[in-house]
């Protein structure tokens, strides 16, 4: 963007000048002094109902089981599901210094606006700067203790929040969630060019609500119809990571709190394919 220069687009991409708009680097927020998280992972959807959380939860479960320390942060303030899948209950206390995240049973710390609210069903009735301030809170100001992988289950869309985390925490990659739906995939793109746009790498897509599996004939049904994910990975240049099926059991272990209980290899090549990319980064 050229200083001084009436003719500024303000869209960098498309100017030679050396100015200092080009010259300036994101500063991302700091951690807590007594934190440390060395890998970032951001799991997204273009459209709410895609399953963004279930497969946030199954990602950090998976890295846990692979001996990792993992912690998710719940930045979908407005629909904070991942204490219910997890079963994690109880007040969050602080230090002075920092709020202590909360555990679940296989050890995966947690930190939702959920757990700070006085009822499960309370609603979060806030303007944009102030869920896009507690999400910067939830980084900076929680104790994330040798942490191996973070995930943060993001909101859908392409707003305040997303922008917010995509500009104040260090992310490594994301992980884009879609299901079959052409206009899904209309809607995927818009995620993936503000990926583009904030200079965040797509580690892959997952496709979720795929397909459903007759429990008598074993025969693949697919209600969404033949699905374009895949091509549209092709075409773009990206990963597609695999498919989830409708699953009963997945519903039924988070409503029970015992997501963590699952078997199924779902998302083991997008684990997979995270551990790969963190490593040749």
């Amino acid at each position: 963007m050229a200083e001084n220069n009436s003719e500024c687009t303000h869209d960098c991409s498309t100017c030679s000048a050396n100015c200092s708009s080009r010259q300036a680097k994101i500063e991302h927020d700091p951690l807590n002094a007594a934190s440390s998280v060395k890998h970032v992972i951001g799991v997204v959807s273009g459209k709410g109902g895609v399953g963004k959380s279930i497969v946030t939860s199954l990602l950090a479960a998976t890295m846990q089981r692979r001996d990792n320390k993992v912690a998710i942060l719940d930045a979908d303030v407005t629909g904070p599901s991942i204490p219910k899948a997890f079963g994690v209950k109880g007040d969050v206390v602080g230090t002075g210094d920092a709020l202590i995240p909360l555990t679940s049973k296989t050890g995966i710390d947690i930190m939702s606006v959920a757990l700070l609210l006085p009822e499960e069903t309370s609603p979060v009735v806030w303007r944009g700067p102030v869920i896009a301030g507690v999400v910067k809170q939830f980084w900076g100001e929680v104790l994330w203790e040798n942490e191996d992988y973070m995930f943060i289950d993001m909101p859908p869309g392409t707003g305040d929040v997303p922008l917010t985390v995509f500009q104040s925490i260090p992310l490594d990659g994301i992980i884009v969630v879609t299901t079959p739906q052409e206009l899904v995939s209309v809607i995927v793109e818009k995620a993936l060019n503000m990926a583009g746009l904030m200079n965040i790498p797509v580690i892959g897509v997952v496709e979720n609500m795929s397909y459903v599996k007759c429990p008598d004939c074993g025969k693949v049904i697919e209600i969404y119809g033949e699905s374009r994910t895949e091509a549209l990975c092709a075409e773009r240049g990206i990963d597609f990571l695999g498919r989830i099926p409708f699953d009963p059991s997945l519903a039924n272990l988070c409503d029970k709190g015992i997501i963590e209980l699952f078997e199924n290899d779902y998302v083991e090549k997008a684990a997979d394919a995270i551990e790969s990319f963190v490593a040749n980064k």
